[in-house]
């Protein structure tokens, strides 16, 4: 058996992340996505059934804190904790108690960190052979938006990890106060598309499959995931004021493994608290196919072996999001490890 594991992430659930400051439409996007008979399979993880404002849409309860609603979702409040909630609710699938669903959704609080909730998925032992990351969704309030990314790490940090970000009360502002707020979001967060909505509607083909791995595509759309032309179109815009911004490095050769681990190692040591995510697919010495990483903060989704290079040549690509980030110290060790040394 080889160092590392063939990735399986596109034949688990996949799970997408509803995040966003208080009052920027959470519920509303939600409330109008489980309306789509495309999303009848879905089962919506939200802390108090109250709060969703689900009431009207309510059939009858399942088993226990689990409603089915009319649209053939269902709906379980987050009674503990995301962990324990999800597990049980896999488990009462399994068992037929409710009825199956092949997508889950989770909403946020309004000053939630999603980070804690995306480490969950990449990395939790319990969960990992069921579930994968699939999109961290964030809306934005295009009235207050500006305001509350001056004020809130949270907004700034919910906008700056999110995979798509969903531009709501639009009706509220100028043209001209629309496309400065989308140039600030793009300061701090050049890859994710920027998707303006009209009361929560939104085709949800738009939100969903953002991750790297997809049923459909056997070989996995790096180029998407990583987004490294959207991040260098970015690069020499001013950072936003929180000083959040993109670090994205590049080898053409392929990289030792204990050279590669040992930076990685480091780099999440000495930067975990400002390294709000990091994306990276590695050509490895004596590896055929891309090895691929992915991690928020100090946490990493254990490291796998994609089914095969795309088209093009072969390279190593990563790309990190974070505060304060000091690009020349951290391309310094890069560049040692991209020349075959050992980063000191």
């Amino acid at each position: 058996m080889g160092l590392f594991d063939r990735d399986k992430s596109a034949e688990r659930l996949p799970v997408s992340l509803v995040t966003g400051f208080l009052g920027s439409g959470k519920t509303t996007l939600v409330n109008r996505l489980l309306r789509r008979p495309g999303m009848a399979d879905t089962a919506v993880l939200v802390n108090e059934f109250g709060d969703i404002a689900l009431d009207h849409l309510l059939v009858e309860a399942v088993a226990g804190e689990v409603v089915l609603l009319a649209s053939g979702c269902i709906c379980c409040a987050v009674r503990s904790d995301v962990e324990t909630t999800l597990r049980d609710l896999l488990a009462r699938r399994d068992r037929g108690e409710v009825p199956p669903f092949s997508r889950v959704l989770v909403e946020t609080t309004g000053l939630a960190d999603p980070a804690p909730l995306v480490q969950l998925l990449l990395a939790n032992p319990l969960l990992l052979h069921a579930v994968r990351l699939d999109a961290v969704i964030a809306t934005l309030d295009a009235a207050h938006g500006a305001m509350q990314l001056d004020r809130h790490r949270e907004a700034v940090k919910q906008v700056a990890i999110a995979d798509r970000i969903v531009l709501t009360k639009r009706d509220l502002v100028s043209a001209d106060g629309e496309a400065a707020l989308v140039a600030r979001v793009r300061r701090l967060n050049a890859a994710a598309p920027v998707i303006a909505v009209d009361h929560g509607e939104v085709d949800p083909d738009r939100l969903f499959g953002a991750g790297l791995h997809r049923p459909d595509r056997p070989i996995p759309d790096v180029a998407r995931w990583l987004a490294l032309d959207a991040h260098a179109a970015a690069a020499g815009l001013p950072r936003h004021a929180a000083d959040v911004g993109a670090v994205c490095l590049t080898a053409a050769s392929p990289l030792a493994w204990e050279h590669l681990s040992s930076w990685l190692q480091r780099l999440r040591a000495e930067r975990g608290p400002d390294l709000m995510r990091i994306k990276g697919v590695f050509d490895v010495v004596g590896e055929a196919a891309p090895l691929v990483v992915h991690g928020v903060h100090h946490v990493l989704h254990p490291p796998t072996l994609l089914a095969g290079w795309p088209d093009g040549p072969r390279r190593s690509a990563v790309v990190l999001i974070g505060r304060n980030l000091d690009r020349d110290a951290i391309a310094a060790g890069w560049n040692e490890l991209a020349a075959g040394r050992c980063p000191t």
